[in-house]
């Protein structure tokens, strides 16, 4: 989904790959608890350790690179809920950073 969201000019809150399990409708649904089951779920494919896909879904949702990559390829309608939910996503990833050192 993000090379999808990357090559468009025109998203919404719909085209982003929310880090949950069950596609969020706004930001009030993007909490530590829900994103936390989706990233540290224990039969994610991946092999990296979990600080490192916290890590990897921090440099996604960064918001210097958000902000400037992705965020301007967003409806205007949409944009301010999509920062939040942005902003939302990585407060809750740096609380799990905070918690797995």
């Amino acid at each position: 989904m993000w090379s999808r969201l990357a090559a468009t000019d025109n998203a919404n809150w719909f085209n982003f790959p929310w880090p949950m399990l069950k596609k969020p409708s706004n930001p009030e649904e993007l909490t530590t608890t829900a994103i936390s089951a989706y990233i540290l779920n224990p039969y994610n494919p991946s092999d990296k350790s979990e600080k490192d896909r916290i890590k990897e879904h921090i440099r996604r949702w960064h918001p210097d690179r958000f902000e400037t990559k992705l965020l301007p390829k967003v409806k205007s309608e949409d944009r301010e809920r999509v920062k939040e939910g942005a902003g939302q996503v990585v407060r809750s990833l740096n609380e799990l950073l905070t918690r797995s050192a």
